[in-house]
């Protein structure tokens, strides 16, 4: 079912739920610049046999309110946003699944409000922690001496965002996609393009948001909360992941209090179908026994 609900005065967020709704609730939070549509049906519909699964558009994405421009706000506000889908739909209670930004939003769900997750899975993100790396022979390192991003997605991170028409931007997104899948599965040109092209067609228009990358990123920082939370946590571990590249997802483990890390073999960051089985049982998995 889709529907809209009301996040802030004039900030609507598209919703949708699938699977039955006696089933436990799993919320489902996408990345930066990203509709809910990220979160490819194939992989939905499996979690779905088992929850009760919601997926959203955050602020400035896809079918939700585009108020950024008018109505700057800072990160955290989104997680807030989380906070309200349950509450529109009278869920007190929900599994959280979270990607990149929404891996982090997911953090702040943990640390701020714990009542409200039956457990959390972190995948393609990093840890909203000063605790430090310790690596396997004992040594430490600092979160801000990390690997970072692959030096090909800066790139083309910088590069001005220009209207050339529809197949440009869909040629522009599906090479995205490759640079973000990393280079151990292979790339699927094809998926990536119809997924993009189901995107725009359900946000209505091609254009790309920047809200996300402009918002204030203060006030983040849950180091504290994150060490002593009860929350099952599970981390999903990619080895060929480019924007947080191991041992990222390690360190976000050890920074959470009884943190479990699944590995999936060839994933980046992205969900092709290559990965939609086994990330799907990982999560599934983890539900069941929180």
């Amino acid at each position: 079912m889709e529907r809209f609900v009301d996040a802030a005065p004039s900030v609507r967020l598209w919703v949708e739920d699938r699977g039955a709704t006696d089933l436990p609730p799993l919320l489902m939070i996408m990345g930066a610049q990203a509709s809910g549509l990220g979160w490819p049906d194939e992989l939905v519909d499996k979690l779905a046999t088992r929850h009760h699964v919601i997926r959203y558009d955050h602020r400035d994405t896809g079918r939700s309110t585009w108020s950024f421009d008018q109505r700057p706000y800072p990160l955290t506000e989104l997680a807030q946003d989380a906070v309200t889908v349950l509450d529109r739909l009278g869920i007190e209670q929900a599994h959280v699944v979270g990607m990149s930004l929404g891996g982090m939003l997911t953090q702040l769900l943990i640390a701020d409000h714990p009542d409200r997750l039956l457990s959390a899975t972190l995948i393609g993100t990093s840890a909203l922690s000063t605790t430090p790396y310790v690596h396997p022979d004992g040594t430490r390192t600092s979160p801000e001496d990390l690997p970072g991003i692959a030096p090909q997605l800066l790139e083309m991170w910088a590069r001005p965002v220009e209207d050339h028409g529809l197949e440009a931007e869909l040629e522009r997104r599906t090479e995205h996609w490759r640079a973000l899948g990393g280079n151990q599965l292979p790339f699927d040109a094809e998926y990536a393009r119809a997924l993009e092209l189901k995107i725009i067609e359900h946000t209505g228009h091609y254009a790309t948001s920047t809200a996300h990358a402009r918002a204030d990123t203060s006030g983040m920082d849950r180091t504290e909360q994150l060490a002593q939370t009860s929350v099952p946590t599970l981390v999903i571990s990619a080895p060929a992941e480019p924007v947080t590249p191991p041992p990222h997802a390690h360190h976000l483990a050890q920074a959470i209090r009884g943190a479990r890390i699944v590995d999936i073999p060839g994933m980046g960051h992205a969900l092709p179908r290559a990965v939609h089985t086994s990330l799907a049982r990982a999560i599934l998995n983890h539900t069941t026994k929180a």
